[in-house]
């Protein structure tokens, strides 16, 4: 048995409630009729907390991963830096303009190798966790760049 009753809307949710029954090709009574149960329903606060819950542990998983890649990162950069001061001697004066050249041709040659990895889409922290994609990396693989030293 339905019971009938009369409702006044504002006119902006009164246009909305026409475009969803025009939409959805549902009579308009059987969309406020599910709009009120599910406002009235016990479960409903429940539902929305379950989904609310859903989506932040999506994040809290989101955030780890991040977190790790990050870590990645930093200890990746930390041994090579550890690396390079432990294998890099100090140079005489005399030879610091010829090595800044040097430094600068082999800067310019690590920043094409890294726009051409940022646009293929791989990352060395995928390669770390998942592994060579296709079984090596030209790029790190690859001897460097002469640059007549």
């Amino acid at each position: 048995m339905k019971i009938e009753t009369k409702v006044y809307l504002p006119a902006d949710l009164s246009k909305a409630l026409d475009q969803l029954a025009t939409r959805t090709r549902r009579p308009k009574s059987e969309i406020v009729c599910a709009a009120v149960a599910a406002f009235l329903s016990p479960d409903g606060a429940e539902r929305t907390e379950a989904a609310m819950v859903r989506r932040l542990d999506r994040m809290n998983r989101h955030m780890e991963r991040i977190e790790r890649e990050v870590q990645v990162c930093a200890e990746a950069l930390a041994i090579f830096v550890r690396a390079w001061f432990t294998a890099t001697p100090k140079l005489p004066a005399e030879d610091r303009a010829a090595a800044q050249a040097v430094g600068a041709e082999r800067y310019g040659a690590f920043l094409d190798a890294l726009t051409r990895r940022l646009t293929s889409g791989r990352s060395l922290v995928d390669q770390v966790f998942n592994g060579p994609a296709d079984g090596g990396d030209e790029q790190t693989n690859a001897a460097p760049p002469d640059t007549g030293s």
